[in-house]
């Protein structure tokens, strides 16, 4: 049986970032990939964002996940970025119904140490909504490190240190061109947010096992059933 993943993302382009070519594989194995953008920057802060740069984003996101072969996209309409100042457990309400209906073995999460407090919030709501209660017992919790938040944790905050890696030597290439569809998103070197950033780290995490390229997590759960 295939399994069903389930990706959760702050922002859009969060996703392709933390795991791009981690979702390629798993696509390749023959699973199937589900992502939900969870915020819209217009509802947030529309002094900073307006409506019509969400929906170019937002159409950036459905090419980037179309290339990809991703299942189904959700986006939801949290505000960003003021997710600090929101009931989590609205955004929890929310994310149970998804996983109850998708019912993924697979759960890829934001890392609570991100310096983003829209991170912190997804990845607190999600855990809760992901409890190992009644049907609901989703095997595998991964947090993915974002580069341009992951990597600027505050000192105070737990920082990013990975216990679980994927070899993505041969998807790596699918991630970047994913990431290539979100123009309005990529920064010129030396930001994080950059191509070059991005391989640069790829090659370290898969320097640290022994390949070419790899993406690296933070367990949050692993269960055997």
């Amino acid at each position: 049986m295939n399994n069903r993943i389930l990706v959760i993302a702050p922002h859009a382009d969060d996703e392709i970032i933390g795991c791009g070519a981690t979702i390629a594989k798993h696509i390749d194995d023959g699973d199937d990939v589900f992502i939900v953008i969870a915020t819209n920057a217009a509802y947030g802060a529309p002094e900073l964002y307006t409506e019509d740069a969400v929906q170019i984003v937002r159409k950036e996101a459905l090419n980037a996940h179309k290339l990809l072969g991703v299942k189904e996209t959700l986006f939801l309409d949290f505000p960003a970025p003021a997710l600090n100042a929101y009931p989590e457990y609205k955004i929890s309400l929310k994310i149970s119904s998804i996983i109850d209906k998708y019912k993924p073995s697979f759960l890829y999460i934001p890392h609570p140490g991100d310096i983003h407090q829209d991170h912190k919030a997804i990845y607190r709501a999600s855990l809760v909504s992901a409890r190992p209660q009644g049907n609901i017992k989703i095997c595998n919790i991964y947090c993915y490190e974002t580069l341009s938040e992951t990597e600027w944790t505050p000192m105070q905050e737990k920082p990013f240190v990975p216990n679980h890696y994927v070899n993505v030597t041969d998807y790596f290439n699918k991630k970047i061109e994913a990431m290539n569809c979100y123009k309005s998103q990529i920064k010129d070197f030396p930001h994080t947010r950059s191509i070059e950033s991005f391989e640069s780290l790829a090659k370290f995490r898969g320097s640290t096992i022994g390949v070419h390229k790899a993406e690296a997590f933070e367990v949050e759960r692993q269960m055997i059933i």
